[in-house]
C-alpha cells in the first residue's frame, strides 16, 4: 500500500513548504481523498492508499495548492485559478496538464464497466 505526504504534493508542483506549510497541504490531502471516496463511492485513506488512488490524490491536492496559490478556488473537481504570483508559480506545471492527468487517473480507478443491460 502506499502513503500521500505533503512533500509528495510540493514535488508535483515544485514548491517549498516556505510558499505552502505543512498543515495547509494537510487539509489539501484531506479534502481530495474525500473527493475521491464520493467519484469512487468507496473509503480510502490517503495515508494507506492503493498507487491509483496516492496519484489522485496527490495530483488533486496539487491542484488546490495551485489555487491556494493564485487566490483561486476549488471545489471538488472544479476550479479556477485567480491572479498568479509568478515568482511561486514560475515552476508549477500548467494547470490544464494537471487536470487532465487526473481524469486519466480517475478513469482508470473507476474503470470501464462492460455488463449487460
Amino acid at each position: 500500500m502506499a502513503s500521500v505526504s505533503v512533500d509528495d504534493v510540493r514535488d508535483v508542483i515544485r514548491v517549498s513548504s516556505a510558499e505552502i506549510p505543512d498543515a495547509k497541504v494537510t487539509k489539501m490531502l484531506k479534502r481530495a481523498e474525500v473527493t475521491l471516496e464520493l467519484e469512487i463511492d468507496k473509503e480510502i485513506d490517503y495515508s494507506n492508499c492503493t498507487d491509483a488512488e496516492k496519484e489522485f490524490i496527490t495530483v488533486l491536492a496539487a491542484i488546490y495548492a495551485v489555487c491556494y496559490l493564485t487566490g483561486g478556488s476549488a471545489v471538488g473537481l472544479s476550479f479556477s485559478v485567480g491572479g498568479q504570483n509568478v515568482s511561486v508559480l514560475s515552476k508549477v506545471p500548467p494547470l490544464e496538464v494537471l487536470q487532465a492527468q487526473l481524469e486519466r487517473i480517475l478513469s482508470g480507478i473507476k474503470g470501464v464497466y462492460f455488463g449487460r443491460v
